[in-house]
């Protein structure tokens, strides 16, 4: 489960990331966070698609806390 929680926080954690640098002209930083989002949804889709309800939510709580983290790092670095 602690496998499944980190890289459903990663995939979006890169989401949230990607969506700042690309609002705000990142070009290049936008390029490599693109190509780790779709690295880490390789790991993913296979992980989730028959998963049971409680590996859905805890997916879900890692995507859920992926998203501030990436939100906070884009504002910090940048």
């Amino acid at each position: 489960m602690k496998s499944l929680f980190f890289t459903a926080w990663l995939q979006v954690f890169l989401v949230a990331l990607n969506t700042w640098q690309i609002a705000n002209g990142k070009f290049v930083g936008a390029l490599l966070v693109g190509f780790g989002i779709s690295l880490a949804w390789t790991f993913n889709i296979k992980r989730i698609a028959i998963g049971s309800w409680a590996e859905r939510l805890v997916y879900s709580s890692g995507a859920c806390l992926g998203t501030g983290s990436g939100i906070l790092l884009a504002n910090w670095i940048y």
